[in-house]
């Protein structure tokens, strides 16, 4: 029996025994059954409001001092964001304070976000650290409107009130306020989670070389409409599947969110017969054993909606939430939204996976690296910093030799020399690297060979798409030619996975200002200042020459300042997830 039905059987007990005087006469065992079931169905259909309002009614019939009551009066509480009066009303309820517990959810999830800052849009309220995080609000705010309208045309669910957002420091913090634990985010690279009528989602500086937050805010979204809209029926492989198919909405249009490393590693498990059931998804990807599990199937659902898209439309993915949501088991709302029995479903899908355009050999996997697990510091390295690490990711042999020695050309400055051994290794291996892309790129930059440079890195974004590193050396050299429209779109790209690199709200600041988006210049200056602890009038002194001479294009990203130190208080380092 749950936690919550066994609460529910307690809770009725205790009011039916209760003397008459004790409720309102005209209270009936039947209503009061009736009240406190809506109140756990509403929560269980992650329909806050409904619960509050199923909620207040009980109130009245009921002893106010009653122990499960202050139960779902905690729950409610928790699930509206009013963490302390949680607290409160789940202590008074005496359930246990252990890992997993609502007490102890509630009180981790205080003691994170007590100090966070927020600020808000029409249907969302963003929380987050103080400190550079700062930075992501104006950026996120924007990034959920947009899904949200995109998610109301697509399936026409809009939810109720203002959704809340909060960003925690680090993946131990978001152990403690959901469900999972930190050994599974370490092993899957889990980095955000929607859950308890929210989103949580782990800051960008956790992270050693970023990701793409933007994508994610949108995906755990997407979780939340369909929990809503679905009455929480929908099972883990459809929700992923949707919310992959469809992250990509907030930036235009679906199905744009598979990676070509994650194409190719598809590709093998599909050629070695390794494909993940659906199945065995349940309860989470996230629980799966591996960060390759976990890709695979994250694959394989992405295919599966993308196949019911390309057949149906939006209609067919709507038809598979409302049928869940009437009643029907997963393959049931399968078969009647592609009007085809779930064996034949199974066996198009595989065939439209088969289908697909699999790179011809395995490109290296595009990784969450949290910072504690990052085998070296995350410096930044850009112009003319030498780092021979930087091609330990280089399998063949040869390759890593010839992009060594381009290192020692560099190193010496002889850049022209420095180029060709790179081009020795770009032939090896052509666009499979990011390290091998930029350093060549980098190279020619220095060379004023700027079409040659355009060509590489623009091939390396084929096979590393949003990559902040090749996408900011791109923007310098749209930059340098005054291509403000294609700058601001690659400096943009770059902030969608580092959002904390200066040199990217430097330019915007410039970009935008030559554009004339006065707005957007301000949001970018107001960034600057946070990163960089310049002044606006300072900032706005350095973006008006940023790249303006040649010599400026490899060592862009050194403002002549030391980032400040990030003001947001140390992150807890015990506890569970």
């Amino acid at each position: 029996m749950t936690r919550a039905a066994s609460t529910s059987l307690l809770l009725l007990a205790l009011v039916l025994s209760a003397p008459l005087g004790a409720r309102a006469e005209e209270s009936s065992k039947n209503e009061l059954k009736d009240r406190l079931g809506k109140v756990e169905s509403a929560l269980d259909n992650w329909d806050v409001p409904t619960a509050r309002r199923e909620l207040t009614a009980l109130e009245g019939l009921v002893p106010e001092d009653i122990e499960p009551l202050k139960y779902y009066q905690g729950r409610v509480a928790f699930e509206e964001g009013n963490y302390p009066e949680a607290v409160e009303l789940l202590q008074k309820s005496r359930i246990e304070d252990k890992p997993g517990s609502y007490l102890r959810l509630a009180k981790d999830t205080r003691d994170i976000v007590k100090g966070h800052r927020s600020v808000e849009s029409e249907h969302f309220i963003f929380y987050y650290p103080p400190g550079k995080d700062e930075v992501l609000a104006p950026y996120a705010l924007e990034t959920l409107e947009s899904i949200h309208r995109a998610l109301a045309e697509d399936l026409g669910h809009r939810p109720p009130g203002k959704v809340r957002v909060e960003v925690v420091n680090n993946a131990r913090e978001l152990s403690k306020v959901s469900t999972l634990t930190y050994q599974q985010i370490q092993t899957t690279g889990t980095i955000a989670i929607c859950k308890f009528n929210k989103l949580m989602v782990t800051s960008p500086k956790a992270v050693a070389r970023g990701y793409d937050w933007q994508d994610t805010l949108a995906h755990e979204y997407i979780h939340l409409v369909v929990s809503q809209m679905s009455h929480n029926t929908v099972p883990i492989w459809l929700h992923e599947g949707l919310a992959k198919f469809l992250e990509s909405r907030w930036r235009g249009k679906p199905g744009l969110a598979m990676t070509p490393s994650t194409l190719a590693l598809l590709g093998r498990r599909v050629k070695e017969d390794k494909l993940i059931p659906f199945e065995k998804m349940h309860p989470s990807i996230a629980m799966l054993p591996t960060a390759e599990d976990a890709a695979t199937a994250f694959a394989e659902v992405y295919f599966a909606m993308d196949y019911v898209y390309k057949t149906q439309g939006n209609k067919g993915l709507r038809d598979i939430i409302l049928g869940l949501r009437d009643g029907k088991q997963d393959r049931k709302a399968v078969e009647g939204a592609t009007d085809m029995s779930f064996a034949q479903f199974e066996k198009n899908w595989l065939a439209h996976i088969k289908q697909q355009p699999f790179p011809q050999e395995l490109l290296p996997p595009e990784e969450v690296v949290l910072k504690e697990n990052a085998k070296e510091p995350d410096d930044k390295k850009k112009g003319r910093e030498i780092s021979f690490g930087d091609f330990a990711e280089v399998t063949e042999i040869p390759a890593r030799k010839f992009a060594h020695l381009g290192e020692l050309m560099r190193e010496r400055n002889r850049i022209k020399a420095a180029a060709e051994e790179y081009s020795r290794a770009h032939k090896l291996v052509g666009d499979k690297y990011e390290s091998v892309s930029n350093k060549y790129a980098l190279a020619l930059l220095e060379l004023r060979r700027l079409d040659e440079a355009e060509q590489v890195l623009r091939g390396s974004l084929r096979v590393h798409p949003g990559s902040p590193t090749t996408n900011v050396h791109l923007g310098r050299i749209f930059l340098h030619r005054e291509d403000y429209q294609k700058a601001r779109q690659s400096y943009l790209d770059a902030l969608s996975s580092d959002p904390f690199d200066p040199e990217i709200h430097i330019a915007l600041t410039r970009i935008h200002g030559a554009l004339g988006e006065t707005a957007l210049a301000s949001r970018a200056r107001t960034a600057s200042v946070v990163l960089t602890g310049m002044t606006p009038d300072e900032v706005s002194a350095s973006a008006q020459v940023f790249l303006r001479d040649d010599s400026e294009l490899v060592n862009a990203g050194n403002v002549g300042v030391e980032e400040p130190e990030d003001k947001a208080p140390a992150a807890p380092t015990d506890g569970g997830h």
